[in-house]
């Protein structure tokens, strides 16, 4: 995501840092980019508009220009401007005091309402809580029976809805059930519509109206950019939104609709869908994305990702394997997929400093399939012992994988060579240094 964005406004800031100072007219023409850079990325013109003419008015001062640092005071200006852009820092879920907390998601038809609404269950249940989804969409075909399919996989149970039944009328009893129930959260995936209309709208203000929900947020496509903002726009002039979730923000290479909606709105982002997982809503963190808009990572976001799929246990374990020599291919995978779960490689490439904005920089998620399949097609003792895979070995792995013999000597090779390198980093941290030899490059 932001990665055309991203892209741009680096090529402009590291020209202004490689100069020793600045006149006003450096800066004039690098705020000149930033514009066009922001512009062809969807933000709304009057935001980009208002945020060069703060940037310009931070920029000019003597105590940029006079700076030993000019280039990185800028580009200080213009992350807190970011910042600013999106909300300041992150806006958190309202609950009740009094269970249940009532969210209901709003929004056009096809902006991932329902996806959402299971999605942010999922988060909740990870936190502990016990939320439970009620479908009180009847106009969209199927749309009930996606959310039970959806509420099947991560064990949230959701409400029977009586397709004949009214929204108000399910919603009232969904809740009841819930709060008799000890739920903690429930969600209402309410109907949207290919359009905004008179009819939809009124529907949604009654059920904000007798429902009260703690949280009314509207689900929108960051793939349309401004007619997202727009959109946004009209529903918080109806409904009075609380807030905004983001979705396909992992494919919109823009973000126009990310740094425009605060500003727009006046309504914070408070989740953003990073992918077609369940588990793929993250909460927004606006330090985090002006970080990762500026090619200066977002360390924090991956390690939160990382200590939700790797256990503290398993990590000491694979410690205790690399430390006696004991770790095998079975582990090798395991370990594969652990990583797998935190995301797209790209997605993790991302998020480390100065990763952001390399070019032609590709990662083929399909040798990690292979790599797979080559073990899996292995017996225990082979994955135990991988110096025993003899040449008649090797052939029946890879017809078994549906590889080439060439793809299991290279994966033995890499697994060997890898051994070698954690023995010696292990040498290395009980010497205080690598233990000795020369580094092995390849």
């Amino acid at each position: 995501m932001f990665t055309g964005l991203s892209s741009r406004l680096e090529d402009v800031f590291r020209r202004l840092r490689s100069r020793g100072k600045l006149t006003e007219a450096n800066i004039r023409d690098a705020l000149r980019e930033v514009r066009l850079a922001l512009l062809e990325a969807d933000v709304n013109y009057g935001v980009v508009k208002d945020f060069i003419e703060r940037v310009r008015e931070q920029a000019v001062g003597t105590a940029v220009l006079q700076s030993l640092t000019p280039g990185q005071q800028v580009v200080k200006i213009v992350h807190q401007e970011l910042m600013s852009l999106m909300g300041d820092s992150q806006s958190k879920l309202t609950l009740a005091s009094t269970p249940p907390t009532i969210i209901m998601l709003v929004g056009l038809q096809g902006s991932g309402k329902t996806t959402t609404a299971a999605k942010l269950a999922k988060r909740l249940q990870r936190e502990g809580r016990r939320p439970f989804l009620i479908p009180a969409d009847v106009y969209r075909p199927a749309a009930i029976t996606q959310l039970q399919v959806l509420g099947q996989q991560i064990g949230v149970p959701v409400w029977e809805t009586n397709p004949a039944a009214k929204p108000l009328e399910i919603c009232r009893d969904a809740i009841a059930t819930a709060r008799s129930r000890g739920f903690d959260v429930a969600l209402i995936d309410t109907a949207g519509r290919l359009h905004i209309d008179e009819g939809m709208m009124e529907e949604l203000r009654g059920l904000r109206r007798e429902l009260a929900p703690h949280e009314t947020l509207f689900v929108a496509d960051s793939m349309t950019g401004q007619d997202a903002v727009n959109v946004a726009k009209t529903f918080n002039e109806a409904l009075a939104l609380d807030g905004v979730i983001l979705t396909k923000l992992d494919g919109d290479a823009r973000g126009g609709a990310a740094l425009s909606i605060w500003t727009v709105t006046g309504k914070p982002i408070k989740f953003v869908g990073t992918g077609e997982k369940i588990d793929a809503l993250e909460p927004f963190h606006p330090e985090r994305i002006a970080s990762r808009i500026l090619g200066m990572g977002d360390i924090l976001s991956l390690i939160e990702r990382a200590e939700e799929a790797i256990s503290i246990e398993k990590a000491k374990e694979i410690e205790r394997k690399l430390r006696e020599e004991s770790f095998t291919l079975a582990d090798f995978k395991e370990q594969l997929q652990q990583v797998r779960q935190m995301g797209s490689f790209d997605q993790i490439l991302s998020m480390l400093p100065g990763m952001g904005g390399v070019k032609n920089l590709q990662v083929d998620e399909r040798e990690f399939v292979r790599i797979e399949a080559i073990i899996n097609s292995m017996t225990p003792a082979e994955r135990q012992n991988p110096p025993m895979i003899n040449g008649s070995r090797r052939r029946r792995i890879a017809h078994g994988s549906g590889t080439q013999i060439q793809d299991v000597n290279r994966l033995l090779k890499q697994f060997a060579e890898t051994r070698k390198l954690m023995k010696r980093f292990m040498q290395g941290g009980k010497k205080g240094k690598l233990g000795g030899g020369r580094w092995p490059l390849r």
